[in-house]
């Protein structure tokens, strides 16, 4: 297969090499260092007649006696011949035997493909020869073959943090993988890949590039070459990362032509690849005119490289008919521009005639590059390196003497290994004014740049900087990228693609995995009522602050408004106005039983217990104001404690009087030993026990948990409630479990006293008290306990001033009737009448 050749780059102009080390300077004739390519083949070049290159190529012009040329080829054969001809005679394979050679290599330029390096190594390690290698790092077999290694290329794993960041930061999270199936590939997939996973980015698929063998059927090979493009044109991942080698573009760029021959469209599934440094721009000579279209807009990591001055000038010069001795060249020139020289084997191609005066710069790009890329500017710091460790070693013997013509160097016969010392210590500015120095693992001191590759209709492109990867700076500033420059493809209208298995789930929902898929596939839900997400994708929705309720979208938080029972709304004015209304009138009722304490009606019914149970009765209408108001210290402790004390004195009041008419009763039957009773103050005594059973409760409860003012954040979803928590539920239920007891004793005993005669039977009103009073107390627990907030409050204001009503009114109102409506029956002979 005829295969694209590309021109030869000059890294060291010559005549001019000049090294300011030690104290000798290097002057005179300096071999050109050149870069080949075939199929993509990066050929290595070598320096100063003791570093040499190889290549198979056969020049109408016998090379230098500097330099021998050999092509390293990707087949290990070649490459192992290669390599054992640096050890050989010109003539014959002969190693260890080079009799018609003048000088011994002293290191070898390789690279960038890291199985021809491994190849290379192979023999050149058992001889000790140092390697300086512009491509990634070979999987070696022993520590000499790395011992004896430097890398004219940054630490590897930088590469693919680099990728890693770049991916997270345009947030490319679903991906598809393509790989060269090698021992780099494989390490890849092993190694890295899982390191992506940890951070969140998914693979929609993993695939190898088809493999290329010899003895593989070319049928098999483009079907399956076929089934792959079509796993990458229809994937829904916009990204694809390539791990390859040089040659890998050669292999892409078949993808476009597949996809047509298979009515796959490729417009609609554009994709943005992003390559590795070791990849390069190469291609056959038959791709020549292929679309690369599909490359507008990929990313790819680059050796950080920098332009060289006078380089443009140098490549402008090039005239391969004045060159005579670089026959690859020629060779170039003739495939470049499609022409054939006079003396050419061929003569001429097409019927034109090369004249050496083509414009150079009027290729492609896809043809030939006239900047200087990354590998060219890799092997120029390697010849650059080998040349200051050469120098050091030479000054370091003081080797340099005066000549005839001029001053120059002679160097002594050193062995290869010997150059291995001063290569790790080459320290020095280039003349681009950058530092070049190795790691203490043999690698070069630098980091990435970020290219975007942008495409012309002409087939040409342009390799645009639009970042760093640099591994010496912080973890969080080592990647550096410019979005606004970036170009992407036409079919993202300029913008930003996305990746993504699904759209992002919106602000308001979070994630819900999908069975069977990969972690970046999942469905989005709404978030629960009560909580909020307010970034896309989250994993779980999020609580509100305990003072903030969710929105309606479920996308933020609103501060809740404090409530509470106040005098400022209708419900707090009306329960207000009630107890007002109601304590004036047990304050009349009071005030009549006083004006008429001296008729029978008022004496018959121990008056002393009358006017402490409508005191009290007032002040059970008047707590209810404690409960209305914000909340304070003060009126949180006085709250409940007096409303348990004034009730059971009420109710302890109530249960004498009962007591006293039914001992008066008993007392009248024949023979009754409660007789001796009669006439004693009960009432007292029965007021006083009581009341102080439920001072001693309210107190233990003041003592230990008392009260205090509270904020509920959590009952109600858009209000925080200003409450008074009862510190101690306990005492709160004892207070009202002993004053459901009196009531409950209150009315058994007037129950039993119901069928007394009627002009002293008291105990009628107070058993219908007693039942309202109990009913209205009964229902207040479960509702008390069913509502929220002021409502809450509410409830037991109007169980208060109902259950204070329901004994003002049912044991005072008849005796009122009887005092203002009816004097005639407040005599004392209408009191002592019975009734049988």
């Amino acid at each position: 297969m005829v295969l694209s050749m590309m021109l030869a780059s000059v890294l060291l102009p010559p005549h001019e090499c000049k090294a300011a080390v030690a104290k000798c300077s290097i002057t005179g004739p300096l071999p050109i260092l050149h870069k080949y390519y075939q199929s993509g083949d990066l050929v290595i070049a070598g320096i100063m007649s003791q570093i040499y290159i190889t290549s198979s190529i056969a020049f109408n012009e016998p090379p230098t006696p500097e330099i021998f040329d050999d092509i390293f080829h990707f087949s290990p054969s070649w490459t192992y011949q290669a390599s054992m001809e640096l050890l050989s005679s010109q003539e014959r394979l002969l190693p260890n035997y080079k009799c018609d050679v003048q000088g011994t290599p002293k290191a070898v330029i390789g690279g960038p493909n890291s199985d021809l390096c491994l190849h290379m190594s192979t023999i050149l390690s058992m001889y000790k020869m140092p390697r300086l290698i512009y491509g990634s790092s070979p999987v070696t077999t022993n520590d000499v073959q790395g011992l004896f290694t430097h890398w004219i290329f940054p630490d590897g794993t930088q590469q693919y943090e680099g990728i890693l960041q770049l991916l997270l930061h345009f947030r490319w999270v679903w991906i598809g993988v393509l790989f060269l199936n090698d021992d780099t590939g494989e390490r890849f997939v092993q190694n890295v890949l899982p390191m992506f996973a940890q951070k969140g980015i998914c693979f929609d698929f993993i695939e190898s590039f088809p493999m290329d063998t010899s003895s593989g059927d070319f049928d098999e090979l483009v079907e399956e070459a076929s089934k792959t493009t079509s796993i990458i044109v229809g994937s829904t991942a916009s990204v694809v990362v390539v791990h390859g080698e040089i040659h890998t573009i050669m292999v892409m760029r078949t993808i476009p032509r597949l996809a047509e021959t298979n009515d796959v469209p490729m417009h609609g599934n554009t994709k943005v690849w992003i390559m590795t440094a070791q990849m390069d721009f190469t291609s056959l000579r038959i791709q020549r005119s292929w679309d690369i279209t599909f490359l507008h807009g990929a990313l790819s990591l680059a050796a950080h490289s920098k332009d060289l001055p006078g380089f443009q000038k140098f490549i402008q010069m090039r005239n391969p008919t004045l060159e005579k001795e670089d026959g690859f060249l020629r060779v170039f020139w003739e495939e470049a521009f499609d022409c054939g020289f006079h003396d050419s084997a061929s003569e001429k191609k097409d019927g034109k005639f090369c004249t050496g005066e083509e414009n150079i710069e009027s290729l492609p790009g896809s043809v030939f590059e006239t900047s200087m890329t990354a590998h060219s500017y890799s092997i120029y710091n390697a010849v650059y390196v080998l040349a200051h460790a050469l120098h050091t070693m030479q000054s370091t013997k003081l080797n340099c003497r005066a000549m005839a013509g001029g001053a120059r160097w002679e160097l002594t016969d050193q062995q290869p290994w010997q150059v291995h010392h001063f290569l790790g210590s080459v320290s020095f500015n280039n003349s681009a004014g950058e530092e070049v120095s190795f790691d203490q693992n043999g690698e070069l001191v630098a980091g990435f740049d970020i290219i975007n590759w942008v495409t012309f209709p002409n087939q040409s492109f342009l390799r645009v900087k639009v970042g760093t990867m640099d591994p010496q700076s912080p973890p969080e500033k080592r990647l550096t990228i410019h979005d606004d420059v970036i170009m992407w493809s036409n079919w993202f209208n300029q913008a930003q693609p996305t990746s993504l298995c699904n759209e992002n789930c919106h602000v308001g929902y979070r994630k819900n995995k999908k069975e069977g898929k990969p972690f970046c596939c999942y469905d989005c839900l709404p978030c629960p009522e009560g909580k909020i997400s307010n970034k896309e994708d989250m994993a779980d929705c999020l609580e509100c602050p305990g003072d903030q309720y969710a929105n309606n979208e479920q996308d933020g938080c609103l501060p809740k408004d404090k409530t509470f029972l106040s005098y400022g709304e209708p419900l707090g004015i009306s329960l207000a106005t009630l107890a007002l209304f109601f304590s004036c009138i047990t304050a009349l009722v009071l005030q009549i039983f006083t004006k008429h304490r001296d008729t029978p009606i008022v004496k018959a019914n121990n008056r002393n217990l009358t006017y402490i149970l409508l005191l009290f009765l007032l002040l059970s209408f008047l707590s209810a104001l404690l409960f209305i108001g914000q909340p304070e210290e003060v009126t949180c402790l006085l709250r409940q404690t007096a409303f348990g004390i004034i009730f059971s004195v009420a109710i302890s009041c109530i249960l004498a009087k009962t007591a006293i008419v039914v001992l008066a009763f008993m007392a009248t039957k024949p023979g009754s030993r409660t007789r001796k009773w009669v006439g004693k103050p009960l009432g007292t005594p029965i007021v006083f026990s009581c009341s102080l059973t439920q001072v001693t409760i309210c107190t233990v409860w003041l003592a230990t948990s008392p009260p205090f003012p509270d904020v509920d954040m959590n009952s109600m979803t858009e209000e925080m409630i200003l409450e008074c928590n009862e510190g101690s539920t306990i005492m709160f239920y004892c207070v009202l479990g002993f004053m459901g007891l009196l009531a409950i004793v209150s009315f058994t005993v007037a129950f039993l006293a119901r069928r007394l005669p009627d002009s002293f039977n008291e105990a009628k009103f107070i058993t219908f008290s007693m039942l309202v009073f109990c009913s209205v107390w009964l229902s207040f627990v479960p509702t008390y306990l069913s509502t929220k907030g002021k409502y809450m409050v509410a409830v037991e204001i109007f169980s208060i001033l109902a259950s204070s009503l329901g004994l003002l009114g049912c044991i005072f109102s008849p005796k009122c009737y009887v005092i203002l409506l009816r004097p005639e029956l407040n005599s004392r002979e209408q009191l002592i009448r019975r009734q049988f």
